[in-house]
């Protein structure tokens, strides 16, 4: 397990013992009433530190609107303007994200430093493939892992030279070979907080496979503190994307589901069983696994780690449980029986 700093964001204490869930509005930032409905909506949907973009002056009257309107952290993101992130600051933010190497001279470094250290709040670095600076682009010649972490660590020891050291990092690429070399590198090298991402990832389908990939990747190594599966689409489905990585490799509870592929031997609607099993499920408490399973061969044998589950028959199933309780349904009952005895868990 990698040695992390502690980095507080509001509550949540940034130390590897708890993967935070992140996701950003995309409503207008000048649309308050719509940024603080979707940031309410997101709260409701399990996320745990919300992002807002701020360019602007006007855009930071969305702070305290959204602060008044959620329990739940929230972070301004700011780029090239150190005045933005001197005014959120007085504002009332839980979280900076900004590169001080972007927005002018070490005074201004200085400036937001005092104005975050005054009210504890960390600022966090984010680098990714297109902001890397052209000296490091020219050293490296493309951007390698190398180059990335090279950048991030550089706008870090901006922050280090005024002794601040509340400090969480991000080396985002769209990139999955990439994104996880650099977060690799960069967990060797220093030991803040973490937040994890496959930027650009594409559309539901691939990229909640990306990140996937590369965020459940990296998580297996035991590196990262927070993070966001950026999705082209409604930011409430990176709120479900994220639980379902957390809970396939055992960093979250809740239920857990298996089920086969089917073939030839199935004589049951398994498709349509599992999907609506599936759903019934996805928000329940219980950390249990629950197996929906074609035909007795893909049964109670090769789903014997399931606390609860199905093997499909002709036109029937058998509900199996751990203890080696069985009982068998008809085809018409199968999910209500079978979501009847999950409730008695």
């Amino acid at each position: 397990m990698r040695n992390v700093r502690p980095v507080k964001v509001g509550d949540c204490v940034l130390d590897g013992k708890h993967i935070y869930i992140q996701s950003m509005l995309n409503a207008r930032s000048d649309d308050i009433e719509g940024s603080v409905k979707q940031a309410a909506e997101l709260e409701k949907a399990g996320c745990e530190i919300i992002r807002a973009a701020i360019p602007n002056m006007e855009a930071v009257k969305l702070i305290p609107a959204i602060k008044e309107a959620v329990k739940i952290p929230l972070v301004a993101d700011i780029h090239f303007d150190y005045r933005l992130a001197l005014e959120a600051a007085t504002a009332g933010v839980d979280k900076i994200r900004i590169n001080p190497g972007n927005i002018g001279g070490m005074d201004r470094v200085k400036a937001v430093v005092e104005a975050c250290r005054l009210r504890n709040i960390p600022i966090r670095i984010g680098v990714n493939s297109g902001s890397l600076e052209k000296e490091i682009l020219a050293k490296y010649g493309s951007p390698t892992p190398e180059a990335l972490v090279e950048s991030a660590l550089t706008h870090a020891a901006m922050l280090e030279h005024f002794d601040f050291n509340d400090i969480v990092i991000s080396i985002k690429s769209s990139d999955v070979h990439r994104m996880i070399a650099s977060y690799r590198l960069a967990a060797e090298k220093c030991d803040y907080p973490l937040h994890l991402g496959v930027t650009e990832a594409g559309t539901e389908r691939m990229g909640l496979i990306k990140s996937a990939v590369g965020i459940g990747s990296l998580l297996c190594d035991g590196i990262g503190e927070t993070i966001r599966v950026s999705l082209t689409d409604d930011p409430i489905r990176e709120i479900a994307a994220a639980k379902d990585i957390l809970k396939s490799i055992g960093k979250r509870g809740g239920v857990r589901m298996v089920s086969c592929p089917t073939c030839g031997r199935t004589r049951i609607d398994l498709v349509k069983a599992a999907k609506l099993v599936e759903e019934a499920v996805k928000d329940m408490d219980k950390d249990i696994t629950v197996a929906v399973m074609g035909c007795i061969v893909n049964g109670p044998g090769e789903a014997r780690e399931a606390d609860i589950g199905i093997a499909g028959g002709d036109g029937c199933a058998v509900i199996f449980k751990k203890d080696g309780t069985q009982r068998k349904v008809s085809e018409a009952n199968i999910v209500p029986e079978l979501l009847a005895e999950i409730e008695k868990l």
